[in-house]
Formats: C-alpha cells, structure tokens, sequence
C-alpha cells in the first residue's frame, strides 16, 4: 500500500475553470491539470520563486515540488501540441484560507475568498455553520489516533505519523483510526 500524499496548500486557486483552443470545430477529451500543479506554474513561472522557496510555500518537499511541477509542464505541452482544451480541478490539496463546518450535512470547506462574508453552507445551503480560523493544523473531526489495544484515542497531528504517538494508558504506538492496518494490529493483541 502506497504512503498517503500529504495535503498541499494553494494560497490561490484559479479565478475559472481552464482554457478552450480556439478555432477547433471538434471535441477532444481535456487535459486535466490538479490544483497544486496550477500552484506549481503560478509560483515558479508567474511570481519566479525557486524551486525550494516554492517547496516551503506549498508545504512539499523540494523533490515532491519538482516532480509537480514537471508534471504540470508536460500536461500544458500536451495541452498546446495536441490542441486540446485545459481543465483545472481535484489534487490532494488545501486553500490557504479560513474553514468551516456546517452542522447540518456535517461538511467541512473553505472559502478561499477572504474578502467575502460566507452565509451559508458550500454544500446543503443551510446557515448552520461555525468558522474554524486556524483549525486545519489540528485535524478534522474525525481525523484521530487510537489505541489498538485499549482504545485509547487522540485527534490526529497533521503532519505527524500517529505511530510516533504513544497511548497515555499503555505506552503502545497508535495507529489511525479508519486505516485498513488497523484490525489487523488489533489482532495481532488477541491472547487466543
């Protein structure tokens, strides 16, 4: 099982959807270009930082920016030789911008236009939503370490692996919640 990406922050999402070439009568499938490859051209091409000030701006290391980047350098020229139109969307990704919960469909987004006022719910409309300034670091509801042997359970570090965590009862490493790995260290405790 492949490690998990880790989440990359996006201080300025695209302001539209992407690019159509023009003078083509016939419908190609677009290119796909992911939210942190966009913040990869932006930061390198646009505002010419280098590769490892852009690294700690994205929160990646320099080897993971490189690769991002190049990723995103072969999908514009792909794009621009085989005439087909760009589309910016998904990636493992995080707005660096204020975050909220709605407690009506128990969603969590963010509203990266901080100069706006948010009224209501991104997802289900409603006006039952709290502001959570700051809280990404801290992890989600729902984002917790457990104790696979007594049970014991803590809101995940973003950024930490929760098996460098210890259970305050029994001193053992947790282990992620929902993970797969889980239940089978669970039963690697069993006494049968």
């Amino acid at each position: 099982m492949p490690r998990p990406k880790r989440i990359r922050r996006v201080n300025t999402p695209p302001r539209f959807k992407g690019f159509n070439p023009i003078g083509l009568s016939e419908e190609t499938a677009p290119v796909l270009i992911n939210l942190e490859e966009y913040e990869s051209i932006r930061l390198s091409d646009f505002e010419l930082h280098g590769q490892v000030e852009a690294a700690r701006i994205m929160g990646v290391s320099r080897p993971t920016y490189a690769r991002i980047y190049e990723s995103a350098r072969r999908k514009v020229a792909e794009a621009f030789v085989q005439c087909r139109p760009i589309v910016f969307e998904g990636g493992k990704v995080y707005f660096d911008s204020d975050w909220y919960h709605c407690s009506s469909c128990e969603c969590w987004f963010n509203h990266p236009a901080k100069d706006k006022e948010i009224a209501q719910c991104a997802l289900c409309g409603s006006t039952k939503i709290t502001h959570h300034k700051g809280d990404f670091e801290k992890g989600f509801e729902g984002d917790v370490c457990i104790c696979p042997t007594c049970g014991f359970e803590k809101v995940h570090t973003l950024g930490k692996p929760c098996n460098q965590e210890t259970c305050e009862s029994c001193q053992r490493p947790l282990t992620r919640k929902h993970s797969p790995h889980r239940h089978r260290n669970r039963n690697n405790n069993c006494n049968i």
